[in-house]
Order: C-alpha cells, then sequence, then structure tokens
C-alpha cells in the first residue's frame, strides 16, 4: 500500500515537505491516545533486547539523528517500533539551516542528498522536549545528538559543544558528538586528532555519567578510522556511530544529470551500505569486545540489520529507507528479526 502511495503521490512533492507532512502524523500518535495500540502491533512480540551503554533496547534497530532533529517525535516514534531514537543534530544556537530546496530523492539508488544544516530550534528546546518525553511509560531509549553552531569559528568550537553537552546531557541516555556532517562549513576538520582530542575530553567531562559516543564520516580514510577509535578507547568513550552521509557520488544508477541537480550534500541510503559495513567490521576488530558500535548506513531490511548485528554491531540505526518502506518499516524490521532469530 505505502509503495502504491510513494509512486502515486509522495515521490511528486518536494521531498522536505513530504517529510514533514508525514512527521506531523507520526507527532500527533499519542496525542490521539494511539500510541500503546500502535506498539502492540510494532514492537518485539519475541524478546530482541539489547543491554548496551548500561541501557536496555527493545530493539535493536533504532532510528539515526537527522530524522527528529527537535525531539517532537520521540514517543511517536517510538510506538512506530523503534527501540532508540537519536534526536538532532542539535546546536546551542538555534539556528535554520542551508537554504531551501536542501533535500532531494535519487529514486533509482534508494538514496537521499541533503545539506539541511543542522536546521534547528536549539539544544535548550530540544531538551525540555527530551526532559518531558522521558516520564512516558514504556518509552524507547533517546540519545542526543549535538553539532556546531554554524556562527561558531572551529577554533571555538570545544566551548560551543560543551554548552549543547551540559544543557543534554541531564535528559539524555547518551550523547552522540557529531563531527561528521559535511553540511557545516569546517565540521569535518574536526575529525582530525589534535581538534578532536581537546573536544571529546570537554564534552566527556560535561557528560559526566552519561554515555558518551562519537558520530564519525565513511570518507575517512582507513588509518584515520582507527585512530579515532584509539583515541575513544583511551579517553573512555563508550561507543562509536559509524557511519554518517558520504560526499561520494560513486556507482550511482540515477541520471548524472539529476545527481548534479541535487548538487552538493551528504548521500545516505542504499549506496552508502557496503562502505559502512567496512567501516563496522574495521572498527569491531581492532576496539573491545565492550565498547559499543551503532552501524548505520543503507539498512533497509530485516537482513541488513542482522548481517551488521553479525558484523559486531551492537545496535543499528536507519533513516533513509524509512522514506521508501513508510511507517510499518521498523515493524517489518522487528518482525523479520524475530523469525531469523528463531532460525
Amino acid at each position: 500500500m505505502y509503495r502504491i502511495l510513494f509512486s502515486l503521490v509522495f515521490r511528486h512533492m518536494d521531498p522536505e515537505r513530504a517529510h514533514h507532512l508525514a512527521f506531523t502524523v507520526i507527532r500527533v500518535l499519542p496525542k490521539l491516545g494511539l500510541r500503546r495500540t500502535v506498539s502492540r502491533f510494532t514492537l518485539p512480540r519475541r524478546d530482541l533486547s539489547v543491554r548496551a551503554l548500561g541501557l536496555t533496547f527493545p530493539t535493536p534497530f533504532g532510528v539515526a539523528a537527522g530524522f527528529d532533529k527537535n525531539a517532537t517525535a520521540i514517543l511517536g516514534l517510538g510506538a512506530l517500533g523503534f527501540g532508540h531514537i537519536e534526536v538532532g543534530t542539535v546546536t546551542a544556537v538555534p539556528q535554520p539551516g542551508n537554504p531551501r530546496p536542501r533535500l532531494f530523492r535519487l529514486i533509482p539508488d534508494r538514496a537521499i542528498v541533503n545539506r539541511m544544516g543542522f536546521n534547528n530550534k536549539g539544544v535548550i528546546a530540544a531538551a525540555a522536549k527530551v526532559s518531558k518525553a522521558r516520564t512516558a511509560r514504556r518509552r524507547p531509549v533517546i540519545g542526543v545528538n549535538i553539532g556546531k553552531s554554524r556562527v561558531v569559528e572551529v577554533a571555538d568550537a570545544v566551548a560551543d559543544y560543551r554548552v549543547s553537552a551540559r544543557a543534554a546531557a541531564p535528559v539524555a541516555d547518551y550523547l552522540v558528538v557529531n563531527v561528521s556532517s559535511p553540511n557545516t562549513p569546517g565540521l569535518r576538520d574536526l575529525q582530525a586528532l589534535d581538534s578532536l582530542r581537546p573536544l571529546l575530553e570537554a564534552v566527556k567531562e560535561e557528560a559526566g555519567s552519561t554515555p558518551l559516543l562519537v558520530k564519525i564520516a565513511p570518507d575517512l580514510a582507513d588509518d584515520d578510522i582507527l585512530a579515532i577509535a584509539e583515541l575513544a578507547v583511551q579517553l573512555g568513550l563508550d561507543g562509536i556511530i559509524a557511519t554518517n552521509t558520504t560526499i561520494s557520488r560513486d556507482g550511482l544508477t540515477t541520471d548524472r544529470e539529476v545527481v548534479e541537480a541535487a548538487g552538493a550534500g551528504g548521500l545516505s541510503g542504499a549506496p552508502l551500505a557496503t562502505r559502512s559495513l567496512e567501516v563496522l567490521r574495521l572498527l569491531r576488530s581492532h576496539v573491545p569486545s565492550a565498547l559499543c558500535i551503532v552501524s548505520v548506513g543503507g539498512v533497509e531490511t530485516a537482513e541488513d540489520v542482522k548481517a551488521r548485528l553479525d558484523a559486531g554491531a551492537t545496535l543499528v540505526q536507519g533513516y533513509s529507507a524509512f522514506i521508501y518502506r513508510g511507517p510499518l518499516w521498523a515493524r517489518a524490521i522487528n518482525r523479520g528479526l524475530e523469525r531469523l532469530s528463531a532460525v
């Protein structure tokens, strides 16, 4: 049914407008008193729970940062069957993001190009929403992803991240440092070790007992990925999220003119699957088994999720396939994992 609706309606709409339309429906589920009813239909019927970061995740599959930027649909997304919701990326300074259009579909590749630019209402507003969602019974695990404010120079990034961490850590189940989006000028430069070390040290200090992870780009060389992993272990971080979107356009089947018209930005979706899995395997072969690795990038099916878990992922996230698979996507993942675990 959703595929027909997507083909007839959503694919012809501006992607950001279609996102907001779907998002509105998800957001009102709890307000209509439907959260518990829907959850019975979508959440796992067998035990798929994962113990990680000192938390219990009802299913290993969750929503990656970028979908719920302002923490306004946490409970609705949880009702759809996601075990954790990573909100954001949020910044210390509220910002509108990049000019529109800034979200594009590459339908033949089941991919998305975005250059949203961390559009959000700021960490203070998001923290209030997270705090409210935490009071709900049977809520999903809630992560908060923080990034650099666009108006802040890279040289002043540490102080900027401190502000966000100070506001978000007390209400988040876990905290993520995003230094890997390609859509904020200079942000990826923070992945260099001489910049990343003081940044992570500062955020860890602000995070206190809240589990802390760092999110990395797929475009890093393998040696650089391992260097960041070693740093994360040295600093006592709780995990790594691999990976963010890519700036590569290699191997796409979408017409070149369509790709060029989309322009700059991060590519996510199916084309990222191979590299994301490579990075996961690389990390798992070099970090302690206790370190949480969250795998994201090109995940569509329960088989994809299981492949990531088998390759060493602790948890798995998705985002882009939501657009192509629709609101019952997480349910399909959960049912598929139940089936695969019974084999």
